[in-house]
């Protein structure tokens, strides 16, 4: 039934893409006619299921599908940048400090995601809730003699939706598959390296 309700919207009314802010189990009801019409899909969900990620993988054989806990180019960034410096001192010690609303009760699927692209327990996750912060991540590096700190702050929702357009645009370049948003960046800074380097030369 939802199925064909998709299939009658997306005749009546045509897209070359798709976000979703909704719920992980979203993508299960729209997601083979977004197989079918090859719909760019960008899908920003603060958890996924395995089975949920697996699905959307799915997909990227027949479209571009990226899907991100947190859509703004800021954490994104903060997560590869907190990536490299993983990577260079993976002695450091690494805690996760996220604050949020007071009415959200489960741990950050940001912080978690954090968590794991860095190879850290979920017990390095501090969570507060306070007022109505929208968003704030810091990753802190310890090192002997100095602290690092990489600190995020969404201000305003509005960052999530100028996040969703970035990743429109350049997943819009891309082959068809799975993306994640480092994807996004790390081809980025790729595609300006030898720019620089060109240019340090010239």
């Amino acid at each position: 039934m939802v199925q064909n309700s998709f299939a009658d919207l997306f005749e009546r009314i045509p897209v070359d893409a798709l976000v979703d802010f909704s719920s992980p189990k979203s993508i299960h009801s729209y997601g083979e006619e977004v197989r079918k019409r090859g719909i760019m899909l960008v899908s920003a969900i603060s958890a996924y299921s395995e089975d949920d990620l697996a699905y959307a993988r799915s997909l990227g054989q027949s479209t571009r599908v990226l899907c991100s806990p947190n859509i703004t180019l800021g954490i994104n960034f903060l997560i590869v940048a907190a990536k490299l410096l993983r990577k260079i001192a993976p002695f450091a010690d690494v805690e996760i400090l996220e604050q949020h609303f007071k009415e959200k009760s489960e741990v950050s699927g940001t912080a978690r995601r954090i968590a794991d692209t860095l190879e850290i327990a979920g017990e390095n996750i501090t969570s507060l809730r306070l007022g109505g912060i929208v968003g704030h991540h810091e990753v802190i590096f310890g090192f002997p003699y100095q602290t690092v700190r990489l600190i995020h702050d969404s201000i305003r929702r509005e960052a999530f939706g100028t996040g969703a357009v970035f990743a429109l645009v350049q997943l819009a370049e891309c082959k068809n598959g799975f993306y994640t948003f480092d994807d996004l960046l790390l081809r980025l800074m790729r595609d300006e390296l030898p720019e620089r380097e060109q240019t340090t030369k010239g």
